[in-house]
């Protein structure tokens, strides 16, 4: 009877391994698909669909992605430092903003809360946010104008904020008897102790950067800061223009334009990085968003 009971942990161990192979398999074929249509001919996609293996293996989307490198490598390094410097600022504004709300002995916690909630539910649009950015603070061509307006997001401050509170008080009770000032207090104490829930919004503000384009159709014009997202969103959009052209009647030849291994050539190029990037953060995903949710 022992040997039975002991042996139905490991039975529920192996089905449950079971289970989540089986939904892994299921996430990763859809990228499969992906990439193999990135290396299909079109005429093979059109007379056969979407294959998990192509019929034949071609270069030629990637071929004509990379027609111009500079201008690709430009801007990959304008996303990367767009998303590395944008999720460190982001990262120490709300952080910033989420310690104050939790602090008992700050007299304006509670309507600096209510602040944050009310942009929750409201903000003024997109009007005014573009009159700001252009005519007050002037960042239009700007680096700047690709990080600021993500700066700080209600939603992530709120979650932080639930992580925070989760953190004894005592402990900066104590580390004020020992003389430490508030801001060695939150660099050398909260922040370190606050490493899953910086791990998990981190991840979502980087990857926010990562895939914008909306700013840059917005406020870049200067074409050496164009990002990654709106580079590739351009190619599509030219692609597309050239093939209603043909369907319209007009005479473009599309022979040498590989259009749907394109479409998969451009996500895998706007993903890929990302890709590799997300096994880094997953060990504090789960962890940073619980608690975060049962605190809040």
């Amino acid at each position: 009877m022992h040997a039975a009971r002991a042996g139905r942990p490991g039975g529920n161990h192996v089905l449950i391994v079971l289970v989540l192979t089986l939904l892994s398999i299921l996430i990763i074929f859809p990228l499969l698909y992906v990439v193999s249509v990135s290396l299909s001919y079109d005429a093979d996609i059109a007379r056969y669909g979407y294959q998990l293996i192509p019929k034949r293996l071609t270069f030629t989307a990637y071929s004509y992605l990379l027609q111009n490198p500079k201008l690709l490598l430009q801007s990959y390094f304008i996303t990367i430092v767009v998303t590395v410097v944008g999720t460190a600022i982001a990262l120490l504004l709300t952080s910033s903003i989420a310690y104050v709300m939790t602090r008992k002995d700050y007299r304006y916690s509670k309507a600096t809360t209510f602040f944050v909630f009310f942009t929750l539910l409201f903000n003024a649009g997109l009007v005014p946010s573009y009159m700001i950015m252009t005519n007050v603070l002037h960042l239009q061509d700007t680096i700047w104008a690709l990080i600021l307006p993500y700066g700080v997001s209600a939603w992530f401050a709120m979650l932080m904020k639930g992580f925070m509170q989760g953190l004894p008080f005592e402990i900066i009770e104590s580390a004020k008897i020992d003389g430490a000032t508030e801001l060695s207090i939150f660099v050398r104490i909260i922040l370190p102790l606050s490493k899953p829930a910086l791990a998990t919004i981190g991840l979502f503000y980087a990857l926010a950067f990562w895939n914008d384009w909306w700013l840059a159709m917005l406020y870049i014009q200067n074409e050496k800061l164009i990002p990654l997202q709106f580079f590739l969103n351009r190619i599509m959009t030219n692609i597309e223009f050239l093939t209603k052209n043909v369907q319209a009647g007009i005479s473009v030849d599309l022979s040498a334009i590989p259009t749907e291994s394109s479409r998969m050539a451009i996500a895998i190029l706007a993903a890929g990085p990302m890709l590799f990037a997300f096994p880094f953060f997953q060990k504090y995903l789960v962890k940073g968003l619980t608690v975060g949710a049962v605190k809040g």
